[in-house]
């Protein structure tokens, strides 16, 4: 399969996986799950059809790995904007977390903290390289750092998704460290 099919079929997947199964007549479970053969035969009544084997690999070579296929069903890792309890442990996070951003928000974030938004967590990288990839996204990058720890003796809750992003309801404006 090329680059260019597996980035449309990813995206397809993040739109209807994390945000609007319901376009496609997709139900997901509380957990964010549904059974992959619903999928694929929802996508090709839809007008985009792929078959388990692009799905497959679409899963296996996202670097990233926003997807996960389990026992026959399938769901993204995380940044759901539609309601879905992942079932992930409560655990404790390294000392330092990091989140990539652009300029024109750090006022925002200075006064409020790093908040969901349309999503039901605030996403998190383990490394510098990884929050920078996730900030050029917007821009230019600016990298946070996020005092984890601290939060984490503090109260907060943090949960690690199956491809290792670190998950927080909120990031209090005390516990980032701006550049």
């Amino acid at each position: 399969m090329d680059d260019k099919r597996m980035v449309r079929i990813s995206k397809y997947l993040a739109k209807h996986l994390r945000h609007e199964p319901e376009r496609i007549g997709l139900v997901l479970d509380e957990n964010g799950w549904t059974p992959v053969d619903d999928l694929i035969r929802a996508a090709a009544a839809h007008g985009f059809p792929f078959d388990r084997a692009e799905l497959d690999h679409v899963v296996e070579a996202n670097d990233k790995k926003r997807y996960v296929i389990d026992d026959g069903r399938i769901r993204a890792s995380q940044g759901h904007s539609v309601e879905v309890d992942l079932d992930l442990p409560v655990v404790e996070p390294p000392e330092l977390l990091y989140h990539g951003t652009v300029a024109p928000v750090l006022d925002v974030i200075r006064a409020g903290g790093l908040q969901r938004m349309a999503r039901h967590h605030v996403h998190l990288s383990a490394d510098v390289e990884t929050a920078t990839r996730v900030g050029s996204r917007r821009g230019r990058p600016v990298i946070l750092t996020v005092e984890a720890g601290s939060m984490h003796r503090d109260g907060h809750e943090f949960r690690v998704s199956a491809n290792r992003v670190w998950l927080v309801p909120h990031v209090p404006p005390g516990f980032i460290r701006f550049p």
